[in-house]
């Protein structure tokens, strides 16, 4: 027989051994499996799964090596169920507030080259809130004033026994409504004021951490010195 008739069949047998062995592994894959699952607290086994044992803890095993091959949960009650749901959402919602805050951090770490330039940045910030803060201020002062003085005028009709028109009195309705609101917007723009000191200690020591990580790993690792 010429060599290459030979080696043909060669090649034949060797992949009929290779298609007899991958069936016998698939059918040894595909073998029976024993059930061993919880029923109020009994351990109960079988070779096939009652329908009223579908939402039970469950182990199963191979019917051929015994060995165990898989584990199925509990089905989870509406109440467990929807308590998972809503955890997953937060974390989902977490992920992406630190995903976000991250992409506000690298923003400002390749903005500003430096802390200083981070620093004249927040500073702009910081005067413009300053000046609302004064020109808040002078207005609640000169409100405040406007209020006293028609108070008093009230006061002195009312001690010459004069009614106080009501043009007057609805004026200083209004006018106190008015301290009022602006009051309420100074308290509120001084609290402001505070939270961006805060911010700005927060975002450089953030910066500074950034800045040095980049350095570590922009640093090259050190050579393992050889031995003479």
């Amino acid at each position: 027989m010429p060599a290459n008739i030979r080696i043909n069949a060669s090649l034949i047998a060797v992949a009929l051994l290779a298609t007899s062995g991958g069936a016998h592994a698939q059918a040894a894959s595909s073998g029976k499996k024993l059930y061993c699952w919880d029923d109020n607290g009994r351990k109960v086994c079988g070779d096939a799964l009652p329908a009223e044992a579908a939402g039970n803890h469950r182990a199963e095993y191979s019917e051929r090596s015994g060995r165990r091959v898989g584990e199925v949960a509990r089905a989870l009650t509406p109440e467990e169920q929807a308590a998972a749901d809503a955890a997953k959402a937060a974390a989902a919602t977490q992920a992406e507030t630190d995903a976000a805050r991250m992409r506000r951090e690298m923003a400002i770490v390749e903005s500003y080259a430096t802390e200083n330039d981070l620093r004249k940045a927040f500073q702009e910030r910081i005067d413009l809130l300053d000046e609302t803060l004064k020109a808040s201020s002078i207005g609640v002062s000169a409100l405040r004033q406007t209020l006293v003085g028609l108070l008093r005028q009230a006061g002195e009709l009312e001690l010459a026994g004069k009614p106080v028109p009501e043009i007057m009195r609805n004026n200083i309705a209004t006018q106190h409504a008015e301290l009022g609101r602006r009051e309420r917007m100074y308290t509120q723009q001084q609290g402001d004021r505070a939270k961006l000191d805060d911010e700005l200690e927060q975002v450089l020591a953030r910066y500074r951490e950034i800045k040095q990580g980049q350095a570590a790993s922009a640093q090259p690792a050190t050579a393992a010195p050889t031995g003479g």
